[in-house]
């Protein structure tokens, strides 16, 4: 991975106020090998927290190194994601906005690198956003997009974490073991950009986790390592998790630990175990008594462990 200087040397970000803002700003110009690109967004398509971690710990993990971002002024309404006022070196107040950034790493051996897309799912102008991100794609030589998504599903925890991989693209669909999309209804920035990514002629897949729905406020560090998987091995990379197994771990004793303090909660986690064994038809959510009340109690354990 090599780099060219950006638009402006990279000197730093410009003002965001008084004036119109461009939003798209390049600090550096990446020149990368057959690059991925791999989007994750919090938000909607973000059940507990599962891509926007998976798409943090690997950036993290490859040492990712940011190269350009886009402004929030156009895509975000500030009543209601708002910026966040910190101190640094506890005198200069600084305000942190939801940006959305490009980092780039090389995937050695692979002969690819990866382009990483993390922020949070914008609230206006999905159109002009995702023709942003399809700038970028083109202007990268992008070959592949793979979005990462977490979806609330009535599945238990104690079982390992269900994730689907799709496309709309035929040959895409055979080329990497997927299956095509056939889901109906609302849709979050995924959907709007990869109907772009499609039209743009970009292909692209997608990989979502399965989240118990009951417990799907809490950071879910399952979810987030059954996509770190699932994306690596599509990437070809070799990955040791020994933190995140352990956090998994953790995670699953100690939602454990509130449902067996409870007789109905028992009783309804062990509904969703039979029929991810097959052992019942698919049950409706309607059907599994307490499922608000124990998301509530699982949460306030999680918060009082520390789980992150």
């Amino acid at each position: 991975m090599a780099w060219r200087a950006g638009e402006g040397g990279g000197s730093g970000r410009p003002l965001r106020y008084p004036g119109r803002v461009e939003p798209l700003h390049w600090e550096q110009r990446p020149v990368l090998r057959r690059p991925v690109l791999v989007a994750a967004f919090e938000g909607w398509n973000d059940a507990g927290d599962g891509a926007s971690d998976a798409a943090a710990y690997l950036a993290r993990r490859w040492s990712a190194e940011r190269f350009a971002w886009i402004d929030p002024e156009e895509f975000y309404d500030f009543t209601s994601t708002r910026p966040l006022v910190r101190l640094e070196e506890g005198l200069t107040r600084a305000i942190d906005w939801p940006e959305n950034e490009f980092a780039a790493a090389a995937l050695g051996a692979t002969g690819r690198d990866v382009v990483f897309l993390r922020g949070v799912e914008p609230q206006l102008r999905w159109r002009t956003f995702c023709g942003l991100v399809v700038e970028v794609a083109r202007s990268l030589g992008v070959e592949l997009v793979v979005t990462l998504g977490a979806l609330l599903a009535e599945v238990p925890h104690t079982r390992p974490v269900r994730v689907m991989g799709t496309a709309a693209d035929r040959e895409l669909v055979g080329r990497l073991g997927l299956r095509p999309s056939r889901y109906e209804g609302p849709t979050g920035i995924i959907g709007v950009l990869g109907d772009a990514l499609a039209r743009a002629g970009i292909p692209s897949a997608s990989l979502w986790a399965s989240v118990p729905a009951y417990v799907g406020q809490t950071p879910s560090p399952k979810a987030t390592l059954a996509l770190v998987t699932s994306l690596s091995e599509l990437l070809g990379v070799d990955l040791t998790t020994v933190d995140l197994d352990v956090a998994a771990a953790a995670y699953e004793r100690q939602v454990s630990e509130v449902v067996a303090a409870d007789e109905d909660a028992s009783a309804y986690v062990r509904s969703l175990e039979e029929v991810e064994d097959g052992g019942d038809e698919e049950l409706e959510s309607t059907d599994l008594p307490g499922g608000d009340a124990l998301a509530a109690e699982v949460e306030r354990f999680l918060r009082e462990q520390g789980q992150p």
